[in-house]
């Protein structure tokens, strides 16, 4: 490393703190050249940000509309925050009240805001 630049010596996740950390660190260098150093830490914090995640989303047996309205309440989101991401509020709005079924374009954007895996968004469930 002659840049004088050191890269830190990660070990498991423990805590939100460090799984914040480790999710910036992993955007910062997720475009790494493979074979290089920070190619080889973007591998081992994809590992270590999976298992963290695995352990603290032991996700309850609930179908996705009631995954994203418990994201929300753990994010303090309201539907005008899922409607900024998604775009529609009217849609949302239908989603939130089993009017609508979920979008492959809003399972991908709400996997993403609310950190729940896109299988647990893929169950079925029934409308109203």
């Amino acid at each position: 490393m002659s840049s004088g630049k050191q890269i830190r010596q990660w070990l498991l996740i423990d805590g939100e703190t460090e799984y914040r950390e480790a999710i910036a660190r992993f955007e910062a260098i997720r475009e790494a050249a493979k074979g290089s150093p920070e190619y080889r830490e973007m591998l081992l914090l994809v590992h270590l940000i999976s298992v963290y995640e695995e352990k603290q989303w032991s996700l309850p047996d609930v179908d996705p509309i009631e995954m994203i309205k418990i994201r929300m309440e753990d994010f303090g989101y309201n539907a005008a925050d899922l409607a900024r991401e998604y775009g529609d509020k009217g849609t949302i709005s239908k989603v939130l009240n089993y009017k609508q079924a979920l979008s492959l374009t809003m399972i991908r954007k709400f996997s993403k805001l609310l950190r729940i895996p896109v299988g647990a968004l893929t169950k079925e469930y029934s409308l109203h």
